[in-house]
């Protein structure tokens, strides 16, 4: 039998408003799935991937982003909530890929300012996921009141978010695994 190769999970973070803390819950998630055994990571930024916007979908694409997507076994998504809503340029990101998503995993880690811990966000982004034909985990991370769980620096404050990490991480990269396998083994 051949050596497998590693899962590839790249944690999208979604936002590109100056001071995110955002960036803090993408490189702690980033940080969390390098510790898995045969799991390749990084931080995927939409800030850096080129998109005009006069135009969308598959028309846009960037190279560079449909490459790793395509490369990807499953997903992060680091998602603030703004407005109860979605930050529009994750989703005009989004939309850039289509076939690249087809049976693959994906997580959501919603952030909030508030005690919701980007609930609405998640809620929100549930039927884009399906849409885009990735296959969602039952579990989600919530980082509510993101000021206080992190510090200026990125500092972790709040140790109980390992935990739930290591909880979504696992179902994540299960789910890869199956996923993984039916892509490769069973034809449609």
């Amino acid at each position: 039998m051949g050596e497998v190769r590693p899962l590839f999970i790249p944690v999208i973070l979604g936002t590109t408003r100056k001071g995110r803390m955002s960036e803090h819950v993408a490189n702690f998630m980033a940080g969390e799935i390098a510790k898995q055994v045969d799991v390749e990571t990084e931080v995927v930024d939409i800030l850096d991937i080129p998109l005009p916007f006069d135009d969308a979908g598959q028309q846009i694409r960037d190279e560079g982003f449909s490459g790793k997507a395509m490369k990807s076994d499953a997903f992060v998504i680091v998602a603030p909530e703004y407005n109860h809503g979605y930050p529009g340029l994750l989703k005009h990101a989004l939309d850039t890929n289509l076939k690249e998503y087809i049976h693959k995993a994906v997580g959501i880690c919603g952030v909030s300012a508030g005690p919701f811990g980007g609930s609405r966000v998640i809620e929100n982004m549930l039927p884009v996921m399906r849409e885009l034909g990735l296959v969602t985990i039952f579990w989600d991370v919530n980082f509510s009141i993101v000021q206080k769980t992190f510090d200026e620096s990125g500092k972790l404050l709040d140790e109980a978010f390992v935990k739930r990490a290591e909880k979504f991480i696992k179902e994540l990269v299960w789910m890869a695994k199956v996923l993984r396998y039916g892509r490769e083994s069973v034809e449609i």
